[in-house]
């Protein structure tokens, strides 16, 4: 698993961590690695070393330290994500045409940005600054994600990382934990940063149910192909079925033919232990309905959690709860509170955190979304059980 650096006291010395953690991850990319965008889902590596600079400049050093001057005014329309109280910005799915600027530029515009931002950290809302921080540390996951694709489309199989040793998983058979119903607490409480899609934090009533002490393993995934799982309907959820045949989906993304898997370390063969990952949503579901299980809510993963193998450092892990706010939400004032609010229809979320998520980043009431049909991240999951 890769970490960053342990969480310092001092802001300044996480802020230089965080962002030499970026830069460290896309070390042994080329110029021309850093410019490839393999599907619209994902993002050139150069635009995620770009972006994550970009929201520093613009929500931090333009908004409140006057003297500073922006690197490149294009840089505002080029790396802008999806805010648009900032104003217009590049399309997404036509990121991987930015041959220009260079790779040595946006080298320049991170080392512009660190200077003013060491220079001004005093003048920096610490609220904003984390926020700038962890989702710098979410983009380092989408960078790795997004490169693995590209090189999984390349005959080559080069390694994104080098020298990557996949984690070991928990040893032995999966248990299921019966959990008591009755009122639980969710949410993020207390002090400490958190997202706004975190709070407040509320009560929800559960009902009894047992839970899956570690995560599903790839020889259960083999098991399930073997038995048909990718040729009965009756498993799946309608759009689940039509995503089956319009993407031709037999496997795990990454799965190949011949028994081998693309990883972050290149090609290596499929390791029957480890938990299942890069499946979607409706194949986690399928997959649960086959083994005669459910996936469980976000509510009852949070409540299991601190009883949990696995439940971090491998895949994030799909859940039965939409993507919706909890009662009570308030999306934070000006352009920063398009960071979570308006996605939340139509996604799942995941709970947890995988390998390429920074250890420093997880959190307990962590909540991860995505389209159902989303496969390229490390995603799995845990069964549950109604009792």
């Amino acid at each position: 698993m890769h970490d960053t650096v342990p969480l310092p006291v001092s802001l300044a010395s996480r802020y230089a961590a965080v962002r030499a953690h970026t830069e460290a991850l896309a070390a042994a990319l080329t110029p021309e690695d850093q410019c490839v965008q393999s599907m619209p889902d994902a993002s050139p590596a150069k635009w995620h070393r770009a972006h994550t600079t970009w929201f520093f400049e613009q929500f931090i050093l333009t908004e409140h330290v006057p003297e500073y001057r922006v690197f490149d005014e294009d840089f505002r329309f080029l790396f802008n994500s999806y805010y648009d109280a900032v104003g217009a910005r590049h399309p997404r799915p036509m990121r991987g045409l930015l041959t220009r600027p260079a790779a040595e530029r946006i080298a320049a515009y991170r080392a512009h940005v660190d200077a003013a931002m060491a220079a001004s950290l005093h003048k920096a809302p610490t609220d904003l600054l984390e926020l700038g921080l962890h989702h710098e540390q979410q983009h380092q996951e989408l960078l790795l994600t997004d490169i693995l694709h590209a090189f999984a489309q390349n005959p080559l199989t080069p390694a994104a990382l080098p020298g990557w040793r996949e984690p070991a998983p928990a040893p032995g058979p999966a248990q299921f934990l019966p959990r008591p119903g009755g009122s639980a607490r969710i949410g993020h409480a207390g002090d400490g940063f958190h997202f706004d899609n975190e709070v407040p934090t509320h009560d929800v009533l559960l009902r009894d149910y047992a839970i899956a002490d570690r995560l599903v393993r790839n020889r259960d995934w083999a098991d399930f192909i073997a038995d048909g799982g990718y040729r009965s309907p009756s498993l799946w959820m309608s759009d689940g079925w039509a995503s089956v045949q319009a993407q031709g989906w037999t496997a795990p993304l990454h799965w190949r033919e011949d028994g081998m898997q693309m990883g972050l370390g290149g090609l290596a063969p499929i390791d029957p232990d480890a938990p299942v990952r890069h499946v979607s949503w409706y194949e986690a579901d399928a997959f649960a309905r086959w083994a005669g299980a459910r996936l469980p809510t976000e509510f009852e993963w949070e409540a299991a959690c601190p009883d949990l193998r696995e439940a971090t450092g491998y895949v994030w892990q799909w859940t039965d709860s939409a993507y919706r706010p909890y009662p009570g939400y308030r999306p934070p004032p000006g352009a920063v509170g398009e960071y979570n609010g308006k996605f939340m229809i139509n996604q799942m979320v995941l709970r947890g955190g995988s390998m390429a998520t920074p250890s420093d980043h997880v959190r307990l009431p962590y909540r991860n979304f995505f389209h159902p049909d989303k496969r390229w991240q490390f995603t799995g999951l845990r069964l549950a059980r109604d009792l």
